[in-house]
Parts: C-alpha cells; structure tokens; sequence
C-alpha cells in the first residue's frame, strides 16, 4: 500500500492527465484553424468539448464496471486506451477525424476522475475526503497553470500536433506507477455484481438523494462556466486583449488562483465543515461574475481587471468543486464507483454542453463569458439551496444515508 502522500500523488497525476488533455491544447487553436482550414475560429473549441463529451459518456459506465472488477483493473485497460487515441490524434488526417478521436480519448479519460473519487471514498469519508480531494485538487492544479506554456513551448520547436503524442508518453509513464505499485482499494465485501437492476438502483438512489443531487448538479453549473471560459480562452487573450503572446502567463496567474483555493481548502475543511466552505464560495462566485460583467461594460480593454476578477473567480470554483463532489459522494460508500460514475455523469455532460454553448457565443468580447458566470453561479445556488431544504452553512453531525 503506498503512503498517503504518494496515494494523492498518484491520484492527481491521474486527475492530471485530463487537464493536460484540455489545457496544453488551448495554444495550438490558431494553427488547427490555419491547418484545417476553419471558416470559423470557434470551430477550434470543438476539441476541448468533444473530449468532455467522451468523458461525460464514459463516466457512467466505469463506476459500474470498477465496483465490480476492482479500481485498477478498469483504471490499467482505460489508460492504455488514452495512449492509443493520443496517437490518433496526433495522426488525424481532417478536422472531423479529430474530432472523432479527441471523443473516443475522452472515453479513456473518464475512466480517471470517476476512479479517483471512487479510491478516495474506499479510503476516507466526510470532511476526510474532503481534504484529500483538495490535497489532490491542489497537486494536479500545477497542470493548468504550466500546460499552456508547455503546448506554447513544444509549439516553438515542434509541430502542434507533437502535442497529442506527449499526452501518450505520459500516460504511459502514469501506468506502469498504477500497475506497480497502487494495490486494489475495493473492499471485496462491496463487490457489486453488473446487473442491471442494480445500476438503476444505485442511480435512482443517486437522483432521489435530494442533497446529492442538489449538489451534483450544482457542480454542474460551476463547471459549465469553468468550461466556457476555457472554450474562449485564447481567444479572449488573442482577439478581445491582443494579447496572444501572454496567454500562458495570464492562464497560470489565472490558474493559480484555483491552486491556491484548493491549497486553502485543504487546511481549513475539516475546521469549518464542507457545506459552510463551498456556500460562502458560491456566493463570492455570483459576485465575482456581476462584477465581470460590469468591467465588461465599463473597463472592455482592460486585461489586469479581466485576469483580477477572473482569478478570484476561479479561485472560487476551487472551494466549490471537490467540497460539492464530497458532499454528494458521503451517502454512498456502499456503492461509491457507480455513484461517482454517475454523478461524474452530470457534472461532466451538463459542464461540457452548457460550456459549449457559453463559448460558441464569444463574439470578441468578454460579455458572454461574464453572463455564463452569473446564470452559471445562480443555478448553482438554487440547486443547492432546494437540496438543502432552505438551510445553507450547516454542519450536519451526520451525512443522510442514502435511500434503499
């Protein structure tokens, strides 16, 4: 059994493998429209919401499959399977083909976050897990705030599409550290057998656990922002602020901020319980957003108000993330990897779509990302406030159980 700090090394490093898959692309969008000959510059977001599509499908499917087979054994074939269709894409002879296995990659990719909650609900629960998955939030978060520049970088010596075969090698590296060396973490007293009456149980558990699924959703709608800003990223720096040439160093400033959340939340969770944490982040969150939206009005070239109130922000969305996925996931460790498949489900699906439509709205300003904040963090807010009855920043002594 590896340690505690290299089981949330490991952990993130597979967490870390998805956001390299989206953020290291993030720089190449101008040469893909060049290369493909878009019509339409937008069209380059496709390969960041074709993959959280892939991985919004292929959640729902790991969690049934590890509970019953066992984490490592999903997690070994899924991470082979990324390599394969890393090395596709690097090959993809058009731009729909590469859309076709930049969602076939997602597929694989999914398989890591649902599996990671999984193993860290087999091993901690409450606000227990709720630290480690900051911990592990904290350590994958050095991804986002260097994968632009590393793209940027293999961009100036290589063409874009060595990109893709970076993901291949890495993953490689990440699975032989799995086979060596994490051991099974499904006690085999909760070995649940594929049927399928027991899946749509557990998922109507899922959705019929009010809280849960406030919660799930409402992470939803946080990520459905978080995603629309990373669709428009480069654009937003390229077109909106001309200022191309900084987009990796204003996406790590902005990147930062959730590391430093996460870094935060990690200390002060278990002192201040979950609930009251990620309630206090929702409401920064809609502030931050009307905010945006006002310097969007007032101050539209401004780039250092634009990154100032992005970072806070997203810092936000740090508190918001592994808090929500803890507290939907403590009523089900008794079938935690076809609950966290599920709810990875939603989260990820409802995130990619509402991502999608955010981002195919730039229209060269920041306006629409600005509106995606503030409908985004509202939803968010109500889901959570109806699956809490009306009572938000309470510290229950103990989580619901989940229904039979």
């Amino acid at each position: 059994m590896p340690s505690e700090r290299e089981l949330v090394a490991m952990m993130a490093s597979l967490m870390a493998l998805n956001a390299l898959a989206i953020d290291t692309m993030l720089p190449a969008f101008p040469d893909m429209v060049s290369a493909f000959g878009l019509n339409d510059a937008n069209r380059a977001q496709y390969v960041i919401s074709s993959y959280l599509l892939g991985m919004g499908v292929g959640s729902l499917f790991y969690g049934p499959l590890s509970d019953r087979f066992g984490r490592k054994a999903i997690m070994l074939p899924t991470l082979l399977g990324y390599v394969v269709f890393s090395l596709a894409c690097s090959f993809a002879p058009t731009f729909e083909i590469l859309i076709a296995m930049r969602i076939a990659q997602g597929l694989c990719g999914a398989s890591l976050g649902v599996l990671v909650a999984a193993v860290i609900r087999d091993r901690f629960e409450g606000d227990a897990m709720a630290r480690r998955m900051s911990l592990i939030f904290m350590t994958f978060m050095i991804v986002p705030i260097i994968a632009p520049a590393v793209g940027a970088l293999i961009m100036t010596v290589a063409p874009w599409r060595v990109i893709f075969d970076l993901f291949a090698v890495l993953g490689l590296i990440v699975a032989l550290w799995i086979s060596i060396r994490l051991p099974e973490t499904l006690d085999p007293a909760n070995v649940i057998p594929i049927r399928p009456r027991n899946i749509a149980a557990t998922w109507k558990a899922v959705a019929s656990n009010r809280a849960a699924f406030g919660y799930v959703v409402g992470s939803a709608m946080a990520q459905g922002a978080l995603f629309g800003y990373l669709n428009a990223s480069e654009q937003l720096f390229g077109e909106t602020f001309n200022a191309r040439d900084f987009f990796p160093i204003g996406f790590a400033i902005i990147a930062i901020g959730i590391a430093c959340a996460n870094f935060t939340n990690a200390r002060i969770v278990e002192k201040f319980g979950a609930r009251r944490v990620s309630h206090a982040a929702v409401f920064v969150f809609i502030s931050m957003g009307f905010l945006q939206l006002a310097a969007a009005a007032f101050f539209p070239d401004s780039l250092a108000i634009f990154i100032a109130i992005l970072t806070v922000n997203m810092a936000m969305i740090g508190f918001i993330g592994s808090n929500f996925s803890s507290i939907a996931m403590q009523p089900f460790g008794a079938m935690a990897g076809a609950a966290s498949s599920f709810q990875n489900t939603i989260r990820t699906l409802g995130g990619a779509f509402i991502g999608a439509a955010i981002g195919q709205q730039f229209d060269g300003s920041v306006i629409p990302i600005a509106l995606g904040f503030c409908i985004c963090g509202t939803a968010a807010l109500i889901f959570v406030f109806w699956g809490e009855k009306g009572r938000l920043f309470t510290r229950p002594g103990n989580a619901p159980k989940a229904p039979m």
